[in-house]
């Protein structure tokens, strides 16, 4: 009887230890499968993040590709851009890029593929010129006590107007007492605005930030039919311009007058200098490009002239040996300046109407600067353009 017991408790653990074993075989099946689906899971999002950075990559390389594009004059729109299956550095990755016209807008469409993963990017470009700012500097910038910085011709959708400077230095930016600016003051890329903007009590209407990218300033090249122009000598006397021209320089005496009738080119291989009272007057239909390789100088009450209250009709370019503009205006200035080289130096009693860029600016009084926010618009013959991402997709 006793044998009988002690083999029924030996069959049934038999049971148990089976119910045990499916027991640890299901938990082990369900790891394994937890495992497989984990390291599934990561090679997906492996692949997905490395199709996009592909996506991306190819996308930023058709955005060079078009800014190398704008360097070849002229503009040649219906050759543009695109490559296939371009191998992603140190990655198994490819990406393919093409860019498309329709009617003057251009977009870039690009694959990352990595794997069996493809991911898709898109954008739109939007063509910008120099004057995206009201004041922008490599170095300092400083406004003088009660000097106010505005804009005008803008409407509800543009951007917020700004001064600003790629310089993080301390003090870069000066804004002396009662100097008001409505808009945004920028400084360098990483730059600490508390630390590069010295405020003296100015007004800022907009934000003080730091620029997410720097300001890239590209150099001006004279279009080469007008290099090619034999050189007409120097300006001294009282002159009437009617057509397109090169000279070795401008140098006025005192109350003398250059007149520019007409639109017109000039390419000035040395300085400027207007004397005591002399202008350069632009008249009420004509319009004036300048390129400038040399100094400019404008000494008391002299004027540059601009008839049509137009700042595009008053464009001056500093080429490499520009390297200071003084200005004594003794009327309402309205023009875009454009020197990199240059430190612009603006005595004006009078108001300011347009935009300037250059490496370091000084208002001295406490005129008004007014933005032209129309100097935004640009057509693709214009100089120192480039081109920018808008509106990007997946």
């Amino acid at each position: 009887m006793n044998n009988l017991l002690k083999l029924k408790k030996r069959g049934s653990a038999i049971p148990l230890a089976m119910v045990a074993v499916l027991i640890l075989l299901a938990m082990g099946t369900g790891l394994l499968s937890l495992g497989l689906h984990t390291r599934t899971n990561s090679i997906r999002t492996t692949s997905d993040i490395t199709a996009r950075c592909a996506a991306d990559a190819g996308m930023t390389k058709a955005l060079f590709e078009m800014n190398e594009k704008l360097k070849i004059e002229p503009w040649n729109g219906s050759s543009l851009p695109f490559e296939t299956n371009i191998s992603l550095p140190n990655c198994d990755a490819v990406y393919s890029y093409s860019v498309t016209n329709d009617a003057g807008s251009y977009t870039i469409q690009s694959t990352g593929t990595s794997g069996q993963t493809q991911r898709t990017v898109s954008c739109t470009l939007e063509l910008r010129g120099p004057f995206e700012a009201a004041i922008f500097t490599e170095n300092g910038l400083e406004l003088k006590n009660s000097a106010v910085v505005d804009w005008y011709n803008y409407t509800a959708d543009d951007r917020i107007m700004k001064i600003g400077t790629n310089s993080i230095a301390s003090g870069a930016v000066g804004l002396k007492n009662s100097a008001s600016v409505n808009g945004d003051v920028v400084v360098g890329l990483d730059g600490d605005p508390a630390i590069v903007i010295s405020d003296y009590g100015a007004t800022i209407s907009g934000d003080t930030r730091a620029l997410t990218e720097r300001y890239v300033m590209p150099p001006i090249t004279v279009p080469e039919w007008l290099e090619l122009l034999p050189s007409s000598g120097a300006i001294n006397i009282d002159t009437i311009i009617n057509n397109s021209a090169r000279y070795s320089g401008i140098n006025l005496g005192n109350s003398k007058t250059v007149t520019i009738s007409g639109d017109i080119t000039l390419y000035i291989t040395g300085d400027i200098i207007l004397g005591n009272s002399a202008e350069l007057d632009i008249e009420s239909d004509s319009s004036l490009t300048l390129y400038l390789d040399g100094d400019f100088e404008g000494k008391n009450s002299s004027a540059v002239n601009n008839q049509t209250e137009n700042a595009k009709n008053l464009q001056i370019y500093g080429l490499e040996n520009c390297e200071t503009m003084i200005f004594k205006n003794s009327t309402d200035l309205y023009g875009a300046i454009y020197a990199p080289n240059a430190d612009v130096i603006m005595n004006n009693s009078a108001a300011i109407y347009g935009a300037v860029v250059a490496k370091s600016f000084d208002q001295r009084n406490s005129g008004a600067f007014n933005y032209d926010v129309s100097l935004r618009d640009v057509s693709i013959n214009d100089e120192a353009l480039y081109f920018t991402i808008t509106n990007w997709s997946e």
